[in-house]
């Protein structure tokens, strides 16, 4: 019996995955990954993902012999979560920062009345967690 995957078809746009440029796609997958509490998936083809749990992917993708324009990628976490988070950047030597400047190491934000903090990933990258979204106009 032959059986093919199903899918549902989407009813609203949401981000499926995107490609996250990296000098060492392993490295860098199990960085975000170890923050995060997640786990790094098997190889698809050149990408190495990190499912998000929310049906979406990081999907790393090794760059080594040209520079890599540094990104942003900020992740909504939950509260309870949050301070495992830093206590594992804290285990790995990673500083972490209150601003995206980088300029108050070592502490974390309370904006929108949640907890938030940015560090640099083995690449380059601002990532940030937050446990609450931004408040838009």
């Amino acid at each position: 019996m032959q059986t093919t995957a199903q899918h549902t078809p989407a009813t609203t746009v949401r981000l499926d995955h995107t490609a996250v440029l990296a000098r060492d796609r392993q490295l860098s997958a199990e960085f975000i990954a170890a923050v995060l509490g997640l786990r790094v998936g098997a190889p698809f083809g050149p990408f190495l993902p990190v499912d998000l749990g929310n049906g979406v992917t990081l999907d790393y993708y090794e760059r080594r012999d040209e520079p890599i324009q540094p990104q942003h990628y900020a992740f909504l976490v939950p509260e309870e979560r949050f301070d495992g988070m830093i206590t594992r950047l804290e285990a790995l030597g990673v500083t972490y920062y209150a601003d995206p400047h980088h300029r108050e190491p070592g502490r974390v934000n309370r904006l929108f009345g949640g907890l938030g903090a940015y560090f640099a990933d083995p690449s380059g990258h601002n990532m940030e967690i937050m446990t609450r979204p931004y408040v838009r106009p």
